[in-house]
């Protein structure tokens, strides 16, 4: 089992912690660093067990199950994915949080893709809270009637909190949350929610402040920040607030191993340390964080663990709980081979080229794209269900298949690949193909070079500085790609798109099962870089 333990301790970080002004007020009792006073009724030890960005990912969640342990359980969001079409992994997740003991969870944006009646309807089964401290919304009282019906919409906010208190091993401990600024960039349907809006970053920190001292006057000098925020704006937050002394960060996926000073051990606006840790994306990590506070609620030592989900087995009686739900996964065939998953949104993707390379095939197009930040999960070694195939694409969004022209197939890239190394993240990311390759100037986030290979296995060379207007491919991909135009421009109206009245896993299930035989997976080669 992976466990990646680092941390501060009394013996190797002493330097790294300086007087407070609590602490410089206490000189008269010899105490020259706050690590050499530790008796034990002036301590109070607590292990904090987190997650983030889930992403629905019930195989991950079952694993993540088998060794999520804390004296506290906390969600810093986004443990749910897709919208009323995946109702069943939205019972799915929130039953993962109860068997999880997850006391608290911040909101993200995926627990927003859905309606708002939906959300509620799922609160309802949580025996946790979800906090935002940060996010506003309109009274449905003050709405067109028949828009709040046909919308979905409801009072969400008398379901959700601003903050808990919760009693552990006899301390009391503050919660808060913040939801993402971009929330309503992210969501499937933004119409959901046009009646909500989150504050930018500046009142954010606004109102976490304000909530935080509301917790000290009420007694409480221990406080968790729960934020979907992302991790450079939760840094922001700890040196400009006072009070917060841990940070579960979530929705940038940074994957965060043990505590380094300056990156994720800083110093509050009181020049107290603040502990900031995120546990990367689709629940393929979760983390243990180890605390020791003094008796004023400073942070005296701390060890972040992280731990590799797929390294866990699954619990059956767990596994039986969410089949309940999720009904039982069909077995589909073998795995002969497949390579690691990539660590970042502009690494290829093999295991998103062989989906591109199946859609490609079953529905006789000449190009396939798919994006990588729609990626959730990778093939493994061995036996498959329609369950593991499925988490590799839990998003419910139907095929689409349209005539594009080939201007319209090069901007895309071209918008796609400036954004992505435009964005500290790498969000969007790059786009898994089959029937292209391309090359990519990393230093400056330009497209270099795109070649389209036709289905006699024939090379030609696309012309990226004039590419044809007229010229047309028969493209496929899902129809959040080709007609939603999210995160991106669109490649087809929906007016003009041949859609499949199925998910693109259901076309991997149905390749694989008539292949009869073991996959290997390793399509690569179509993305080149210039570094």
């Amino acid at each position: 089992m992976k466990i990646i333990k680092t941390g501060f301790e009394h013996n190797n970080f002493k330097a790294s912690l300086p007087t407070t002004n609590n602490q410089q007020n206490k000189k008269s009792d010899n105490i020259t660093s706050p690590l050499e006073k530790s008796p034990v009724k002036d301590t109070y030890e607590i292990s904090i067990g987190y997650v983030n960005d889930a992403h629905g990912q019930t195989n991950n969640m079952l694993r993540i199950l088998s060794g999520l342990e804390g004296d506290l359980i906390l969600s810093a969001g986004d443990n749910d994915i897709g919208d009323e079409k995946n109702k069943a992994v939205h019972k799915a997740t929130f039953k993962f949080l109860n068997l999880g003991k997850v006391t608290a969870t911040a909101l993200g944006n995926h627990e927003m893709d859905t309606t708002q009646a939906d959300l509620i309807d799922s609160l309802k089964e949580y025996n946790g809270d979800i906090l935002t401290i940060n996010m506003k919304k309109d009274l449905v009282e003050n709405q067109d009637k028949e828009e709040v019906k046909n919308l979905g919409r409801a009072n969400l906010l008398d379901y959700l909190k601003p903050s808990k208190i919760v009693e552990v091993k006899g301390e009391k401990i503050g919660l808060l949350g913040t939801a993402p600024m971009d929330l309503l960039d992210r969501l499937t349907h933004p119409a959901y929610h046009t009646d909500c809006h989150v504050d930018n970053l500046d009142d954010s920190i606004k109102d976490i402040q304000k909530e935080v001292d509301n917790l000290k006057n009420r007694g409480i000098n221990k406080i968790i920040l729960l934020s979907h925020l992302g991790f450079k704006k939760d840094k922001k937050i700890a040196e400009e607030t006072s009070g917060i002394d841990v940070i579960l960060s979530g929705h940038s996926h940074e994957l965060i191993e043990g505590i380094t000073e300056g990156k994720n051990l800083l110093y509050s606006a009181d020049k107290e340390p603040v502990v900031l840790t995120e546990a990367g994306r689709d629940g393929n990590y979760f983390g243990k964080l180890n605390l020791t506070f003094d008796k004023d609620g400073i942070i005296t030592k701390a060890q972040n663990n992280l731990g590799e989900t797929g390294l866990f087995r699954r619990n059956m009686v767990n596994k039986h709980i969410f089949e309940e739900t999720l009904g039982k996964p069909e077995k589909i065939g073998v795995i002969k081979f497949a390579p690691p998953p990539p660590k970042s949104l502009t690494e290829e993707n093999p295991h998103a080229n062989f989906v591109c390379d199946v859609m490609k095939a079953e529905s006789d197009s000449d190009i396939a794209i798919w994006h990588n930040c729609g990626v959730r999960n990778f093939f493994h070694a061995g036996e498959i269900d329609s369950r593991d195939i499925k988490d590799i694409s839990p998003f419910l969004d139907f095929v689409a298949v349209a005539e594009v022209p080939e201007k319209t197939i090069v901007d895309l890239f071209k918008k796609a690949i400036k954004d992505t190394y435009s964005s500290s993240s790498r969000k969007p990311g790059l786009f898994a193909v089959s029937g292209l390759d391309y090359t990519v100037n990393e230093k400056d986030g330009t497209l270099v070079e795109m070649n389209f290979t036709d289905k006699q296995g024939k090379v030609h060379k696309i012309d990226i500085n004039n590419p044809s207007e007229t010229k047309k491919y028969k493209v496929v991909t899902d129809e959040f790609l080709m007609s939603a135009g999210a995160d991106f421009n669109i490649l087809a109206p929906e007016e003009d798109c041949i859609k499949y009245p199925y998910d693109k896993d259901v076309m991997v299930c149905d390749y694989i099962k008539r292949l009869n035989k073991p996959v290997v997976i390793n399509q690569t080669g179509r993305i080149k870089y210039i570094r």
